[in-house]
Order: C-alpha cells, then structure tokens, then sequence
C-alpha cells in the first residue's frame, strides 16, 4: 500500500510545482486565479462531505470525533495566527508547507478505507495543491528570482508524501480512535475551503463565472463517485 499511495501523491507534487512554475513564468490574472480557487473549493468539498464525513458518522464515536475535531479547529486556527505573525512569503512558506503535510495526512488517512476513497482525493487535493502552487508563487512577487519560486513550492509540495506516510501508519489503530484522525481531516478540508479557498477568491470582484466554477469542481466530483 505504502508504494501505491506514494505513485499517488506525485500527480498533486506535480501540480502544486506546474502551478508555482507556471505564475512564475506566466503570471495570471487575479480573476482567473480567483476561478481557479472556486474550482477547487468545490473538489475540496465535495471529497470532503462524500468521503470523510461518511467515515466520522458511521464510526459511532462521538467522544474521538469531538475531540480530533477540536484539535483541528485549533491546528488551523493557529497556522492562521502565525501566517498573520510573521507575514509574507515566509509566513506562507511555513503554513503552506503545514498545509501540504496535513493534507498528505488526509490522503493516508482515505486510502486505509480503500481505493477508492483514495483515488477521489488524490483528484480533489491535486486541484487543491494547483491553486497552492499558484498562491505560493504570487506571493513571492516578481522581485524573487523565478528558480528560486519554483524550489520552494517544490519543497513546500514534497511535504506531502510525508504527510501520506504518517497517515498510513495510523493503519493499526481501532476505528474507533481512527474516527478522531478522520474528524480532524475533515475539519482541516472545509476550514480550507472557507476560511482560505473562498475567502482570498473573493477579493476580486464577482463574476458569474465563479460560482460555476465552484459547482463544477463539487458536482464534478460527486459523479465521478458515483461513476465509480
């Protein structure tokens, strides 16, 4: 399982180092880098709703989930205070990185429940670590040199399969106690979603284009569960 999961993880490495190579060199536009960021707040929380939330309600156990949620309202919400403390592109090297990690986290965490699961949210993160590698790579601007842009998103990126390893290893424990992991994942998905994804697309004025973007990436991603 450990090789399957890490073949996995280099299409969203590969995406988050496209998305930093291609703002480096080809900067785009704030509106289509605000389609792009609906896009994937609806991948997101499509895999987010249909394949983790399923897992904490049918693990029946209310007292771990409660508690991974808790710890991960906290974990986010003080990755966001220490972007704010330290500002810039190092600040968001730091919790990009964080970010990356907990998602590579989620990963294992989907494939120990199967294939499937798997497969669905290596499609909604590979989305997710495109916008990163674009957000990464803006907020470096153009002063920083452009294989300097491209390095850091890469390593930002590689801290995904790290994460996917430390989820596997969870691989042993009860449901009942995996159920708290799952409640954490999901709560670190849809504060992504909400207070990142949305929240920075918004900066830009609306265009219809949005929220479809928003409902084809969510959309998306529930017929092709349903494909599968």
């Amino acid at each position: 399982m450990y090789q399957t999961v890490l073949l996995s993880t280099i299409i969203p490495v590969a995406a988050a180092i496209g998305g930093g190579a291609a703002t480096a060199y080809w900067p785009p536009s704030r509106r289509f880098r605000s389609i792009v960021q609906h896009l994937a707040a609806g991948v997101v929380f499509a895999a987010a709703a249909a394949e983790l939330l399923p897992d904490v309600i049918h693990a029946n156990a209310p007292w771990s989930t409660l508690l991974g949620a808790t710890i991960g309202v906290l974990t986010m919400l003080a990755l966001e205070q220490s972007e704010e403390r330290f500002g810039g592109s190092v600040g968001m090297t730091v919790v990009a990185g964080v970010d990356v990690f907990v998602d590579g986290f989620v990963l294992g965490l989907g494939f120990l429940q199967g294939a499937k699961e798997g497969l669905l949210l290596t499609i909604a993160l590979t989305v997710e670590l495109l916008f990163l590698g674009l957000s990464v790579a803006g907020a470096f601007g153009s002063d920083a040199g452009k294989p300097r842009v491209v390095a850091v998103t890469t390593g930002i990126a590689m801290a995904m399969p790290v994460g996917a390893v430390v989820g596997l290893l969870l691989g042993g424990l009860p449901q009942t106690i995996l159920s708290g992991f799952f409640a954490f994942g999901l709560v670190a998905l849809l504060y992504l979603v909400t207070e990142e994804l949305l929240t920075e697309a918004h900066e830009v004025p609306d265009t219809p284009m949005m929220p479809v973007a928003f409902f084809v990436g969510f959309l998306g991603l529930i017929y092709l569960e349903e494909f599968l």
